[in-house]
């Protein structure tokens, strides 16, 4: 019989990987076969933790194979999930997102909790069953929280993603503040990279009324670096719309050190970005003072202004 795979989100970030990587093993644990797989390469960031803790990048898959048992982490959405996932028999979804555009021919196990990360739930998790978290996985779990919660930052940590990360960083025996920073700064780089890159390193599709919404998001400590490249990055995200139909392409850059954003906007119709936001785009920019959760701060404006 063949493994059940483990997974997050396309474009997979720290917390599609670590929990991916903790809710196999916790599985494993429970009596399950299981194998946590990506779908995608990690990030700068991701595989800092991974060489942190001397964890091994899951293996990048692109299909699943018709009628393979899978379980879902830190997504729901098909069209961000396995290129095949509506024929897969979907065993169980562990998330903390928006439910939306899902469903399933079987009966399953899903636990969706309004927190900063989907680790923060598998913690819980892993109580609950009694099972202890080796050292390595612990280090992804904290890592992942810390990715998330922008090292706490974010609006959409809460009390428990605090007190998750204090276990998990004992369990690790990390120093939360000065690796938390380390890890977040390895995601920064971004002079080598390719437009083209930047634009899929954490990109997400949302159906929002009739219209196909992209939205990426990077990370930086200097928005001038980013924002330098406007006429490239605009470039890549007209062909992104024409080769895979997307109606609307939002670059959201986050600067990690002051918790802003500015939006970089490609396509139609941007009066709804203007109008989610309640500013003006200006040369196809906008800045964001205070938002830097895709979540909270921004998925769930735009829905409302496209409603």
């Amino acid at each position: 019989m063949s493994k059940i795979l483990v997974f997050g989100h396309q474009n997979p970030d720290t917390d599609a990987i670590g929990a991916a990587i903790a809710f196999a093993h916790l599985q494993n644990e429970l009596g399950k076969d299981t194998e946590a797989v990506a779908l995608g390469t990690p990030s700068e960031e991701t595989q800092y933790a991974l060489d942190y803790f001397n964890v091994v990048a899951p293996r990048v898959v692109e299909a699943a194979g018709a009628g393979a048992d899978v379980m879902l982490v830190d997504h729901n959405e098909f069209q961000q999930s396995i290129s095949d996932i509506a024929d897969t028999n979907i065993l169980s979804v562990v998330d903390h997102h928006r439910i939306a555009n899902f469903e399933t021919a079987n009966p399953l196990y899903y636990r969706a909790e309004p927190v900063g990360c989907t680790s923060t739930i598998v913690l819980k998790m892993y109580k609950e069953a009694g099972v202890s978290i080796p050292k390595e996985v612990a280090g992804m779990m904290v890592s992942a929280i810390i990715s998330d919660t922008l090292l706490f930052k974010s609006p959409t940590c809460t009390p428990e993603d605090i007190q998750a990360a204090k276990e998990l960083a004992e369990l690790s025996e990390i120093d939360l503040d000065s690796y938390g920073l380390d890890m977040l700064k390895a995601g920064t780089k971004l002079s080598d990279k390719s437009a083209e890159v930047l634009l899929d390193l954490d990109a997400k599709s949302f159906p929002m009324n009739d219209k196909n919404v992209r939205i990426a998001q990077i990370n930086t400590v200097d928005l001038d670096e980013v924002m330098s490249r406007q006429t490239e990055l605009e470039t890549a995200m007209e062909i992104a719309c024409k080769t895979e139909g997307y109606d609307l392409f939002i670059l959201v850059v986050t600067n990690i050190l002051d918790s802003d954003s500015e939006l970089l906007v490609f396509g139609e119709p941007k009066e709804k970005v203007e109008e989610a936001f309640g500013t003006k785009l200006v040369n196809n920019r906008a800045l964001l003072k205070g938002v830097v959760s895709r979540k909270k701060q921004v998925v769930p404006q735009l829905t409302e202004a496209f409603a």
